[in-house]
Protein backbone atom coordinates (compact mmCIF):
# COMPACT_ATOMS: atom_id res chain seq x y z
CA UNK A 1 0.00 0.00 0.00
CA UNK A 2 3.20 2.57 -0.78
CA UNK A 3 2.27 6.07 -1.34
CA UNK A 4 -1.14 5.81 0.49
CA UNK A 5 -1.87 5.94 4.76
CA UNK A 6 -5.20 4.13 4.67
CA UNK A 7 -7.08 1.53 2.55
CA UNK A 8 -10.52 3.56 3.53
CA UNK A 9 -11.28 6.77 5.16
CA UNK A 10 -14.86 6.89 6.84
CA UNK A 11 -16.16 10.97 7.22
CA UNK A 12 -18.58 11.47 9.81
CA UNK A 13 -19.03 9.09 12.88
CA UNK A 14 -22.40 9.24 13.80
CA UNK A 15 -24.67 6.11 13.67
CA UNK A 16 -24.24 5.01 9.71
CA UNK A 17 -20.47 6.24 9.88
CA UNK A 18 -19.58 4.97 13.50
CA UNK A 19 -21.23 1.30 12.12
CA UNK A 20 -19.49 1.21 9.00
CA UNK A 21 -16.07 1.95 10.55
CA UNK A 22 -16.38 -0.76 12.98
CA UNK A 23 -17.80 -3.49 10.77
CA UNK A 24 -14.95 -2.56 8.37
CA UNK A 25 -12.09 -2.45 10.95
CA UNK A 26 -13.62 -6.11 12.26
CA UNK A 27 -13.26 -7.51 8.94
CA UNK A 28 -9.58 -6.76 8.84
CA UNK A 29 -10.08 -3.24 6.72
CA UNK A 30 -7.13 -0.92 7.23
CA UNK A 31 -9.25 2.21 7.93
CA UNK A 32 -9.13 6.05 9.55
CA UNK A 33 -12.20 7.51 10.69
CA UNK A 34 -12.94 11.36 10.80
CA UNK A 35 -15.34 13.05 13.16
CA UNK A 36 -16.06 16.57 14.01
CA UNK A 37 -17.30 16.24 17.10
CA UNK A 38 -16.43 13.93 19.66
CA UNK A 39 -18.12 9.88 18.62
CA UNK A 40 -21.23 9.39 20.43
CA UNK A 41 -22.00 13.49 20.94
CA UNK A 42 -25.29 15.08 21.43
CA UNK A 43 -26.14 17.12 18.46
CA UNK A 44 -27.30 14.38 16.27
CA UNK A 45 -31.05 12.95 16.10
CA UNK A 46 -30.33 9.68 17.63
CA UNK A 47 -29.54 10.82 21.55
CA UNK A 48 -33.60 11.55 22.03
CA UNK A 49 -33.79 8.96 24.04
CA UNK A 50 -35.64 6.20 21.70
CA UNK A 51 -36.11 4.62 17.95
CA UNK A 52 -38.74 2.20 17.22
CA UNK A 53 -37.20 -0.93 15.59
CA UNK A 54 -39.17 -3.26 13.36
CA UNK A 55 -38.75 -5.90 11.21
CA UNK A 56 -41.68 -5.23 8.98
CA UNK A 57 -40.08 -2.04 7.25
CA UNK A 58 -43.06 -0.19 5.61
CA UNK A 59 -40.58 1.94 3.50
CA UNK A 60 -39.75 -1.22 1.25
CA UNK A 61 -40.53 -4.76 1.42
CA UNK A 62 -36.75 -5.70 0.50
CA UNK A 63 -35.22 -4.00 3.97
CA UNK A 64 -36.32 -6.88 5.80
CA UNK A 65 -33.05 -8.35 5.51
CA UNK A 66 -31.12 -5.47 6.40
CA UNK A 67 -33.25 -5.13 9.51
CA UNK A 68 -32.82 -8.71 10.78
CA UNK A 69 -29.14 -8.41 10.26
CA UNK A 70 -29.32 -5.36 11.96
CA UNK A 71 -30.94 -7.24 14.90
CA UNK A 72 -28.51 -9.65 14.88
CA UNK A 73 -25.59 -6.63 14.99
CA UNK A 74 -27.43 -4.82 17.96
CA UNK A 75 -26.65 -7.09 20.61
CA UNK A 76 -22.41 -6.50 19.67
CA UNK A 77 -22.98 -2.75 20.56
CA UNK A 78 -24.88 -3.49 23.97
CA UNK A 79 -22.89 -2.95 27.15
CA UNK A 80 -24.89 -5.22 28.70
CA UNK A 81 -26.22 -7.81 26.63
CA UNK A 82 -29.06 -7.37 23.95
CA UNK A 83 -31.31 -5.90 26.95
CA UNK A 84 -29.19 -2.60 27.29
CA UNK A 85 -30.45 -1.25 23.71
CA UNK A 86 -33.10 -3.37 23.34
CA UNK A 87 -36.45 -3.66 24.63
CA UNK A 88 -38.87 -6.17 22.99
CA UNK A 89 -41.78 -4.32 23.95
CA UNK A 90 -43.51 -5.22 20.29
CA UNK A 91 -44.64 -1.88 17.98
CA UNK A 92 -48.16 -1.04 16.68
CA UNK A 93 -48.46 0.68 13.26
CA UNK A 94 -51.58 2.28 12.41
CA UNK A 95 -53.18 3.67 9.28
CA UNK A 96 -55.47 2.85 6.14
CA UNK A 97 -54.51 -1.01 4.99
CA UNK A 98 -54.04 0.57 1.54
CA UNK A 99 -51.83 3.24 2.75
CA UNK A 100 -47.84 3.30 3.02
CA UNK A 101 -47.51 3.14 6.93
CA UNK A 102 -50.29 0.15 7.67
CA UNK A 103 -50.29 -1.08 4.29
CA UNK A 104 -46.46 -1.37 3.40
CA UNK A 105 -46.08 -2.98 7.27
CA UNK A 106 -48.51 -5.75 5.75
CA UNK A 107 -46.63 -6.15 2.37
CA UNK A 108 -43.13 -6.19 4.41
CA UNK A 109 -44.66 -8.94 6.59
CA UNK A 110 -46.04 -11.03 4.08
CA UNK A 111 -43.16 -10.83 1.99
CA UNK A 112 -40.69 -12.45 4.56
CA UNK A 113 -42.87 -13.95 6.84
CA UNK A 114 -42.68 -11.87 9.56
CA UNK A 115 -45.18 -12.71 11.97
CA UNK A 116 -48.01 -10.11 12.75
CA UNK A 117 -51.41 -9.30 14.13
CA UNK A 118 -54.41 -6.86 12.48
CA UNK A 119 -56.62 -5.05 14.18
CA UNK A 120 -60.07 -2.98 13.23
CA UNK A 121 -60.39 0.64 14.49
CA UNK A 122 -62.94 -1.19 17.06
CA UNK A 123 -60.57 -3.64 18.59
CA UNK A 124 -57.42 -1.03 18.64
CA UNK A 125 -59.75 0.80 20.68
CA UNK A 126 -60.22 -1.71 23.16
CA UNK A 127 -57.21 -3.48 22.99
CA UNK A 128 -55.50 0.27 23.14
CA UNK A 129 -57.19 2.73 25.19
CA UNK A 130 -55.34 5.76 24.68
CA UNK A 131 -55.55 5.97 20.54
CA UNK A 132 -58.67 7.25 19.71
CA UNK A 133 -60.32 9.31 16.84
CA UNK A 134 -59.32 6.81 14.35
CA UNK A 135 -61.51 6.34 11.23
CA UNK A 136 -62.86 3.09 10.69
CA UNK A 137 -61.00 1.97 7.42
CA UNK A 138 -58.13 2.21 9.45
CA UNK A 139 -56.00 -0.68 10.88
CA UNK A 140 -53.54 -1.62 13.62
CA UNK A 141 -50.77 -3.84 12.44
CA UNK A 142 -49.00 -5.76 15.74
CA UNK A 143 -45.44 -7.03 15.11
CA UNK A 144 -44.18 -8.84 18.59
CA UNK A 145 -40.90 -9.32 17.41
CA UNK A 146 -40.63 -5.08 17.20
CA UNK A 147 -39.68 -2.67 20.40
CA UNK A 148 -36.99 0.03 21.10
CA UNK A 149 -34.01 0.95 20.95
CA UNK A 150 -32.33 2.83 23.52
CA UNK A 151 -29.70 4.13 21.16
CA UNK A 152 -27.50 7.25 23.25
CA UNK A 153 -24.02 5.17 23.10
CA UNK A 154 -24.23 3.15 20.39
CA UNK A 155 -22.27 5.39 17.88
CA UNK A 156 -19.23 5.37 20.30
CA UNK A 157 -19.45 1.95 21.30
CA UNK A 158 -19.36 0.86 17.52
CA UNK A 159 -16.18 3.28 17.40
CA UNK A 160 -14.87 1.98 20.40
CA UNK A 161 -14.95 -1.44 19.05
CA UNK A 162 -13.39 0.01 15.67
CA UNK A 163 -10.39 0.74 17.40
CA UNK A 164 -9.81 -2.62 19.57
CA UNK A 165 -10.19 -3.85 15.84
CA UNK A 166 -7.43 -1.75 14.62
CA UNK A 167 -9.28 1.35 13.19
CA UNK A 168 -7.56 4.78 14.19
CA UNK A 169 -9.64 7.93 14.60
CA UNK A 170 -9.58 11.71 15.08
CA UNK A 171 -12.31 13.27 16.67
CA UNK A 172 -12.88 16.88 17.30
CA UNK A 173 -11.66 17.05 13.48
CA UNK A 174 -13.11 18.66 10.63
CA UNK A 175 -13.16 17.69 7.31
CA UNK A 176 -12.63 20.56 4.61
CA UNK A 177 -12.42 19.10 1.56
CA UNK A 178 -12.54 15.70 0.05
CA UNK A 179 -10.13 15.52 -3.22
CA UNK A 180 -10.73 12.69 -6.11
CA UNK A 181 -7.59 11.67 -7.16
CA UNK A 182 -6.41 9.18 -9.94
CA UNK A 183 -6.28 5.60 -7.71
CA UNK A 184 -8.01 7.45 -4.25
CA UNK A 185 -8.24 10.19 -2.45
CA UNK A 186 -7.03 12.76 -0.46
CA UNK A 187 -8.93 13.74 2.69
CA UNK A 188 -8.22 17.65 3.74
CA UNK A 189 -8.31 18.72 7.33
CA UNK A 190 -7.15 21.96 9.01
CA UNK A 191 -4.41 19.25 10.93
CA UNK A 192 -3.68 17.30 8.13
CA UNK A 193 -4.25 15.66 4.65
CA UNK A 194 -4.64 11.54 4.54
CA UNK A 195 -3.87 9.95 1.01
CA UNK A 196 -6.45 6.79 1.17
CA UNK A 197 -8.10 4.63 -1.76
CA UNK A 198 -11.24 5.00 -0.74
CA UNK A 199 -13.41 7.38 1.18
CA UNK A 200 -17.37 6.50 2.88
CA UNK A 201 -19.15 9.85 3.40
CA UNK A 202 -21.68 9.59 6.17
CA UNK A 203 -21.10 12.93 7.30
CA UNK A 204 -25.14 13.63 7.85
CA UNK A 205 -26.05 17.22 7.63
CA UNK A 206 -22.71 17.89 6.26
CA UNK A 207 -22.92 15.41 3.29
CA UNK A 208 -23.91 18.55 0.69
CA UNK A 209 -20.61 20.40 1.39
CA UNK A 210 -18.70 17.79 0.83
CA UNK A 211 -19.98 16.38 -2.20
CA UNK A 212 -22.27 19.53 -3.86
CA UNK A 213 -24.93 18.35 -6.29
CA UNK A 214 -26.23 15.87 -3.75
CA UNK A 215 -30.11 16.45 -3.17
CA UNK A 216 -30.29 16.65 0.40
CA UNK A 217 -32.07 19.35 2.38
CA UNK A 218 -31.70 19.30 6.48
CA UNK A 219 -33.92 20.36 8.60
CA UNK A 220 -35.14 20.96 12.39
CA UNK A 221 -36.63 17.61 14.25
CA UNK A 222 -38.16 18.41 17.05
CA UNK A 223 -38.77 15.82 19.63
CA UNK A 224 -41.22 15.95 22.44
CA UNK A 225 -42.12 14.25 26.00
CA UNK A 226 -45.99 14.60 27.72
CA UNK A 227 -46.91 13.99 30.79
CA UNK A 228 -50.29 12.33 31.37
CA UNK A 229 -52.74 14.69 33.84
CA UNK A 230 -52.55 11.98 36.66
CA UNK A 231 -50.95 8.51 36.78
CA UNK A 232 -52.59 5.99 34.47
CA UNK A 233 -51.62 2.61 33.44
CA UNK A 234 -52.82 3.35 30.45
CA UNK A 235 -49.50 4.95 29.44
CA UNK A 236 -47.28 2.25 30.86
CA UNK A 237 -45.63 0.84 27.84
CA UNK A 238 -47.45 -2.63 28.22
CA UNK A 239 -50.61 -0.87 27.19
CA UNK A 240 -49.14 2.36 24.96
CA UNK A 241 -46.23 0.38 23.22
CA UNK A 242 -44.01 1.51 20.70
CA UNK A 243 -46.46 2.77 18.04
CA UNK A 244 -46.26 4.86 14.19
CA UNK A 245 -49.59 5.91 13.49
CA UNK A 246 -50.52 7.87 10.28
CA UNK A 247 -53.72 10.78 10.58
CA UNK A 248 -56.07 11.07 7.91
CA UNK A 249 -53.76 14.03 6.71
CA UNK A 250 -50.70 11.88 5.74
CA UNK A 251 -49.07 13.18 9.07
CA UNK A 252 -47.27 10.56 10.94
CA UNK A 253 -47.44 10.44 14.87
CA UNK A 254 -45.28 8.09 16.81
CA UNK A 255 -43.61 7.45 20.23
CA UNK A 256 -44.41 5.35 23.33
CA UNK A 257 -45.40 4.87 27.08
CA UNK A 258 -43.75 4.87 30.13
CA UNK A 259 -41.07 2.14 30.83
CA UNK A 260 -40.68 3.13 34.62
CA UNK A 261 -42.14 6.56 35.31
CA UNK A 262 -40.90 8.67 32.59
CA UNK A 263 -42.24 10.98 30.62
CA UNK A 264 -44.69 9.85 27.66
CA UNK A 265 -43.15 10.39 24.02
CA UNK A 266 -45.48 11.58 21.64
CA UNK A 267 -43.92 13.23 18.65
CA UNK A 268 -45.26 14.12 15.22
CA UNK A 269 -43.45 14.15 11.93
CA UNK A 270 -44.94 17.46 10.57
CA UNK A 271 -42.52 17.82 7.20
CA UNK A 272 -44.89 21.00 6.75
CA UNK A 273 -44.32 23.21 9.94
CA UNK A 274 -41.76 22.31 12.42
CA UNK A 275 -39.28 20.80 9.82
CA UNK A 276 -38.21 23.89 8.65
CA UNK A 277 -34.92 24.21 6.38
CA UNK A 278 -31.59 24.83 8.63
CA UNK A 279 -28.09 25.49 8.11
CA UNK A 280 -26.15 23.15 9.70
CA UNK A 281 -23.67 25.19 10.67
CA UNK A 282 -26.35 27.07 12.64
CA UNK A 283 -25.70 25.90 16.26
CA UNK A 284 -29.05 27.25 17.29
CA UNK A 285 -31.13 24.65 18.48
CA UNK A 286 -33.67 26.62 20.43
CA UNK A 287 -37.42 25.80 20.97
CA UNK A 288 -39.74 27.33 19.64
CA UNK A 289 -43.55 27.63 20.07
CA UNK A 290 -44.06 26.22 16.19
CA UNK A 291 -41.97 23.04 17.68
CA UNK A 292 -44.87 21.78 19.17
CA UNK A 293 -48.48 23.60 19.71
CA UNK A 294 -49.22 21.98 16.34
CA UNK A 295 -48.80 18.53 18.16
CA UNK A 296 -50.53 19.65 21.36
CA UNK A 297 -53.63 20.69 19.50
CA UNK A 298 -53.89 17.11 18.47
CA UNK A 299 -53.73 15.19 21.54
CA UNK A 300 -57.15 15.55 22.79
CA UNK A 301 -58.43 14.01 19.88
CA UNK A 302 -56.06 11.13 19.74
CA UNK A 303 -53.79 10.82 22.15
CA UNK A 304 -56.32 11.83 25.45
CA UNK A 305 -55.01 11.80 28.71
CA UNK A 306 -52.22 13.99 28.24
CA UNK A 307 -51.27 17.34 29.20
CA UNK A 308 -51.13 19.79 25.88
CA UNK A 309 -48.05 21.15 26.85
CA UNK A 310 -45.04 19.32 26.91
CA UNK A 311 -42.85 18.20 29.91
CA UNK A 312 -39.85 18.67 27.60
CA UNK A 313 -39.26 19.67 23.78
CA UNK A 314 -35.30 18.96 22.20
CA UNK A 315 -34.61 20.14 18.37
CA UNK A 316 -32.02 17.85 16.44
CA UNK A 317 -31.80 18.06 12.92
CA UNK A 318 -32.14 15.69 10.34
CA UNK A 319 -31.21 15.04 6.61
CA UNK A 320 -33.28 14.09 3.49
CA UNK A 321 -33.72 13.35 0.30
CA UNK A 322 -36.42 14.63 -2.25
CA UNK A 323 -38.14 11.01 -1.70
CA UNK A 324 -37.39 10.36 1.32
CA UNK A 325 -35.24 7.27 1.06
CA UNK A 326 -31.69 7.56 2.42
CA UNK A 327 -28.63 7.48 -0.56
CA UNK A 328 -25.95 4.47 -0.18
CA UNK A 329 -24.10 3.89 -2.74
CA UNK A 330 -21.23 4.69 -5.52
CA UNK A 331 -22.28 8.02 -7.21
CA UNK A 332 -21.53 7.13 -10.75
CA UNK A 333 -20.20 3.85 -9.93
CA UNK A 334 -16.87 5.67 -8.99
CA UNK A 335 -14.87 3.04 -7.23
CA UNK A 336 -13.36 5.61 -4.82
CA UNK A 337 -16.49 6.79 -3.24
CA UNK A 338 -19.42 5.45 -1.15
CA UNK A 339 -21.82 8.45 0.27
CA UNK A 340 -24.07 7.02 3.07
CA UNK A 341 -26.79 9.66 4.17
CA UNK A 342 -29.96 11.27 3.55
CA UNK A 343 -31.70 9.01 6.09
CA UNK A 344 -34.40 11.52 7.62
CA UNK A 345 -33.90 9.78 11.12
CA UNK A 346 -35.47 6.81 10.07
CA UNK A 347 -32.11 5.25 9.88
CA UNK A 348 -30.69 4.64 13.08
CA UNK A 349 -32.57 0.97 13.65
CA UNK A 350 -30.79 -0.27 10.78
CA UNK A 351 -27.73 1.45 11.27
CA UNK A 352 -25.48 -1.67 11.91
CA UNK A 353 -26.68 -3.56 9.06
CA UNK A 354 -25.93 -0.10 6.83
CA UNK A 355 -22.64 -0.80 8.46
CA UNK A 356 -22.06 -4.21 6.74
CA UNK A 357 -23.61 -2.88 3.55
CA UNK A 358 -20.55 -0.32 3.09
CA UNK A 359 -18.21 -2.59 4.48
CA UNK A 360 -19.42 -5.42 1.71
CA UNK A 361 -19.15 -2.25 -1.12
CA UNK A 362 -15.85 -1.16 -0.31
CA UNK A 363 -14.38 -4.79 -0.61
CA UNK A 364 -16.17 -5.23 -3.90
CA UNK A 365 -19.27 -7.63 -2.85
CA UNK A 366 -22.53 -6.42 -4.89
CA UNK A 367 -25.55 -5.34 -2.61
CA UNK A 368 -28.75 -6.87 -2.37
CA UNK A 369 -31.25 -5.53 -5.26
CA UNK A 370 -33.31 -3.68 -2.81
CA UNK A 371 -30.75 -1.38 -1.19
CA UNK A 372 -29.03 -0.82 -5.01
CA UNK A 373 -31.94 0.92 -5.43
CA UNK A 374 -31.06 3.42 -2.77
CA UNK A 375 -27.78 4.70 -5.55
CA UNK A 376 -27.36 8.48 -5.36
CA UNK A 377 -27.84 8.01 -9.06
CA UNK A 378 -30.97 7.90 -8.87
CA UNK A 379 -31.25 11.44 -8.90
CA UNK A 380 -29.41 11.93 -12.12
Amino acid sequence: MSGWDAETAVVGLGAWGAAALWRLASRGVDTVGFERFTPGHALGPWQDGSRVFRLACSEHPGLVPLARRSRELWPELSDGGPAGLFTASGALVIGPENGSLAGGTLRAARAHGVPVRTFSATALRFQFPRHTGMPAHHTGVWEPSAGLLRPGRAAGTAVALAQEAGARVFSDCRVTAVELVPGGAHVHTAQRSMRVRQVVLAAGAWLPALLPGLPLETVRMPVTWFRPFEPDGDFDLERFPAFLRQLEDGRVLWGHGSGGGNDIRVTLDDPGVAAKPVDPEDPDHSVTPDDWSGLSRLLSAKVPGLSPVPARVAVATRTRAPDGHPLLGRPGGDPRLVVAGGDNAHGFAHSPGVGEAVADLVLGTALDPALAALSPDRFA
